[in-house]
């Protein structure tokens, strides 16, 4: 933003190709270098900055020159000033000494550079920029190829034939407009002259960036992706540099350039991975075929159930069931032939707390019963085709007794409840709640009335024991098995 603001500004430069080179980007880092000599030629910072560069970038060289010529060559095709200064300083067999010298810009490109400089600073308020060499650079690799001929042997001679070849071959995918142009010759940036879909993809999906990502240690992924690979282990990738401090931000910035880049270069393929992953996101979101299920505990309508957060596949659950927008998922016990019962209740979540960890703290309640049609998995987590279930309605005789059942068995369980020890009731209320009031109308809800399942989740019994309240679908039967229960704890505490 600064070279944005202030093109003409050396120490903007000067920052800006210090921390590509920390990145590990060479050839930008040294072509901000390089433009900060053109701005001021004598800075002493900047040339040792540079010349620490090259020494890094030429030192695989230095013990065998013509050898290795052609290959840096390739480097500086982006530079032909100083192709041509390092022709000129092998021809003469002083490679090792002009190093330094090959900063230096003479006195003709010099005054040429600073006439253009103050042109565009002056009329347009960008940038210089220098304009690329294709004739002289292609004759100076054919004619430094034609000197040492004797040292090029069979396999370099075929890599010196392809990189002619390869110079004389069209871009793979030109996509460049007038605007582009204009901005290119006013020097305003770097133009994206060639674009591959291959080179725009997530190391870790191997489709194209969606919602791109970047680590601090400078590698890209998809949002998505990083996040996964975050769930299991808390490093980067690809160089395995510790990531806790994304973890602590529990929210990952988008890089905005890249995606910026995709949109205008490659709008026909970030069409089609949006279509992706909304038909993805479209898949996970149906609350009837395959259904996020938690295989924990058990869980009723009405009654909150918070959760620790811990293991990957969960976190993964939990992360999606919010990105979709449903906010919900499946409770089931496990079951040691299928894994988890075939009868469950929906969980809606109503918070989540995420620690520095990934780990993450789930507040939830039930809302709907349901049965398991088929059990699946997904992702390392269990899925389900599920059907919800419902009471079935009395009316007539039916219902009038079934009023006096359930005014009946709520005393019971209300004297119950009373009748426990303050230590035992308070836990009970931190955990669950209050039990909820008395229905005017027990068959008002469709899975009957709150405090039975209150009550059903307070009473000690054993998962194998409160799964068969879950499948009934009369109350009448659900509030007779209550009583006999109630009615067994007391005998139980009165012997």
């Amino acid at each position: 933003m600064a070279c944005q603001l202030q093109p003409c500004w050396v120490k903007g430069h000067l920052r800006k190709g210090q921390a590509l080179a920390s990145l590990g980007k060479t050839e930008e880092a040294f072509h901000e270098f390089l433009f900060c000599l053109i701005l001021e030629d004598e800075n002493q910072k900047v040339k040792s900055e540079a010349q620490r560069l090259l020494l890094n970038l030429f030192s695989r060289i230095l013990g065998n020159t013509q050898e290795n010529l052609s290959e840096v060559l390739l480097l500086l095709s982006h530079h032909s000033r100083l192709k041509g200064s390092l022709l000129s300083s092998v021809r003469s067999g002083g490679i090792n000494h002009s190093l330094p010298s090959l900063l230096k810009v003479s006195t003709d490109q010099e005054k040429h550079c600073e006439d253009q400089k103050m042109t565009h600073c002056g009329n347009s308020g960008k940038p210089f920029q220098s304009h690329e060499g294709s004739l002289e650079e292609n004759g100076a690799v054919s004619s430094a190829v034609e000197t040492a001929p004797e040292k090029i042997g069979p396999s370099k001679k075929r890599r010196h034939a392809e990189v002619a070849a390869n110079s004389d071959q069209p871009h793979k995918m030109a996509k460049r407009d007038q605007s582009d142009e204009k901005e290119s010759s006013a020097g305003n940036c770097i133009v994206f002259e060639c674009v591959d879909a291959a080179d725009l993809e997530c190391s870790l999906c191997m489709r194209l960036f969606y919602e791109p990502v970047t680590t601090p240690c400078g590698h890209t992924f998809c949002l998505k992706c990083l996040e996964r690979c975050l769930d299991h282990n808390p490093k980067c990738p690809l160089c395995k540099e510790d990531l806790l401090e994304c973890l602590a931000m529990k929210k990952h910035c988008k890089t905005v350039l890249m995606e910026e880049l995709i949109a205008k270069y490659l709008p026909v393929e970030l069409t089609e991975r949006r279509k992706l992953y909304e038909e993805e996101m479209a898949e996970f979101s149906n609350l009837n075929k395959n259904v996020p299920i938690f295989v924990c505990t058990m869980a009723y309508p009405t009654v909150p159930c918070p959760l620790h957060i811990f293991e990957p596949c969960y976190r993964l659950m939990v992360r999606r069931c919010m990105e979709t927008g449903t906010k919900q998922f499946g409770m089931c016990i496990g079951d040691p032939v299928k894994g988890f019962a075939d009868y469950g209740c929906i969980l809606e979540i109503r918070n989540v707390e995420v620690f520095t960890d990934g780990r993450s703290v789930v507040d939830s309640v039930g809302k709907r019963r349901f049965k398991v049609i088929q059990h699946s998995q997904c992702d390392g987590y269990n899925t389900a085709d599920i059907e919800y279930i419902e009471d079935k309605m009395v009316q007539g005789e039916d219902r009038a007794g079934l009023m006096l059942l359930h005014d009946f068995v709520y005393d019971q369980a209300y004297r119950w409840f009373s009748s426990l020890k303050s230590a035992l009731k308070i836990r009970i209320l931190h955990h669950f709640g209050p039990m909820p009031l008395k229905e005017s109308d027990p068959q008002m809800n469709p899975d009957g009335p709150a405090w039975c399942w209150w009550i059903l989740a307070v009473l000690p019994l054993e998962s194998r024991a409160q799964l068969p309240f879950l499948a009934m679908t009369s109350l009448k039967a659900r509030l007779n098995g209550i009583r006999n229960i109630l009615a067994f704890l007391s005998r139980t505490r009165s012997q």
